[in-house]
């Protein structure tokens, strides 16, 4: 429509109302000439409307629109423009739509849309095959009630989704699925779901492997240490030759044994996903019962350990499972910290659960390193575990513990500053007295 289209009307009404006027004078009756000259205009636009109307309410999109002369000429023109842009802006976007459903369709993964209440949207071919979702009627459905497993339920209202989850497929017992979860635009949900059977098989052969060797070697390396401590209870019998051998071979045999110990205590720990032995425990006596042996390792270096523990603060789960990680810990906290310096034990709670810190003033770690700390056989300075004694498995034993009771380990840590090391336990696993 042109920017004269105002005054084209202007001049038309003017033209109307003169020849009303006209008409006026010739009869005599100015007000019904204006009455009946209005009325007719009137009429004239609503019969224009009616024709926009019909116009936009038909079906067939390709229809062109009514013919009209003047400013009804120009405005339907005008639609006529705009319709047919939109059209084309509707089909280019869903050729975009069509190529991304159909590239997603091709994916072995499954892809899954969830909108902000958690109900299904759209879902590729994989989903069918991986979690058994059936078109049309499952859409709309919540989720959860088509994936049951209580473990995907937790994370799903958890809202915590740094870390993948693991789980059987509802379909298949034997598959083994990995769920990533991503929120996108209005708190919508995207699920993307991997078959990682393959992986998870090739994982539990490794730790198959690593068991049975560890039970292997532990009736050979029991005999040899036997056979060691028996000719080194009598050192003054033995050749002064052979007598610095035999300390180093008991040495490296206790070394193999701590060693195989903490390989089988991996592998029971690896075995299920809760303590079997699931009691309340009273944590300050236990932190107590460390505190004092980690002093007696220390011996000559005189750390300055102390001990701040709330004794009312008690926590569900397996106390030899919860010594063993609390143990590491300080004791760690004591090979690797200079002789005389600080190390602080804290156990607290507040809204967010129970905590338990062990803070020293060592040698740090640098932050390069912190990501992989809890890897097994990781270490930050091989020659230094090796002085100490270390396996290279205290960390990996805390992290599947703190898993085990649903907790987990933080690291913080500067060269030259010490490191703080932090067990997070959610407020579930608080226990009353």
């Amino acid at each position: 429509m042109n920017q004269n289209w105002q005054g084209t009307l202007v001049r038309r009404l003017l033209l109307l109302l003169g020849a009303c006027l006209l008409l006026g004078l010739v009869t005599g009756e100015y007000a019904w000439m204006l009455v009946l000259g209005l009325g007719g205009y009137l009429g004239w636009t609503f019969h224009q409307l009616r024709r926009l109307q019909h116009w936009l309410q038909r079906k067939d999109a390709d229809q062109p629109p009514p013919d009209a002369a003047g400013v009804w000429g120009e405005v339907f023109d005008n639609l006529y423009q705009l319709q047919r842009r939109d059209l084309r802006l509707r089909g280019q976007l869903q050729a975009v739509i069509d190529r991304v459903q159909g590239s997603t369709a091709a994916l072995k993964d499954a892809v899954i849309m969830l909108d902000s209440d958690g109900n299904l949207e759209w879902w590729n071919i994989a989903a069918d095959r991986l979690l058994g979702l059936k078109k049309p009627q499952d859409i709309g459905h919540p989720i959860t009630n088509l994936v049951r497993h209580p473990r995907f339920k937790d994370y799903f209202e958890g809202d915590q989704y740094d870390e993948p989850l693991e789980l059987p497929a509802p379909v298949n017992d034997r598959l083994r699925l990995q769920i990533t979860i991503t929120r996108y635009g209005n708190s919508e949900r995207l699920l993307v779901v991997r078959d990682v059977t393959r992986v998870h098989q090739l994982e539990q052969m490794r730790k198959d492997f690593v068991a049975n060797v560890s039970h292997e070697l532990r009736t050979p390396l029991t005999v040899i240490a036997g056979y060691l401590e028996t000719l080194l209870d009598n050192p003054e019998q033995i050749n002064p030759r052979l007598l610095r051998a035999l300390q180093q071979m008991n040495q490296q045999t206790d070394r193999m044994q701590h060693l195989i110990n903490d390989l089988l205590l991996l592998a029971k720990l690896e075995a299920s996903n809760r303590p079997t032995d699931n009691q309340p425990i009273a944590v300050a006596p236990l932190l107590q019962s460390i505190t004092s042996d980690a002093r007696a390792l220390s011996g000559s270096h005189a750390h300055r350990i102390s001990l701040d523990a709330d004794a009312a603060l008690w926590l569900k789960g397996s106390e030899a499972e919860l010594r063993s990680a609390f143990s590491n810990l300080v004791f760690n906290a004591v090979k690797y910290t200079p002789g005389g310096g600080d190390i602080h034990i804290r156990w607290w709670s507040n809204e967010a659960g129970a905590h338990l810190s062990v803070e020293d003033s060592g040698l740090g770690i640098e932050p390069k390193h912190l990501p992989r700390l809890t890897e097994r056989f990781y270490r930050v300075d091989s020659s230094r575990a090796s002085n100490t004694g270390g396996t290279g498995l205290g960390l990996a034993i805390v992290k599947h513990v703190l898993l085990r009771h649903q907790g987990r380990l933080d690291i913080n840590s500067s060269p030259g500053k010490g490191s703080t090391f932090t067990c997070h336990f959610p407020t579930s696993q608080i226990a009353q007295r």
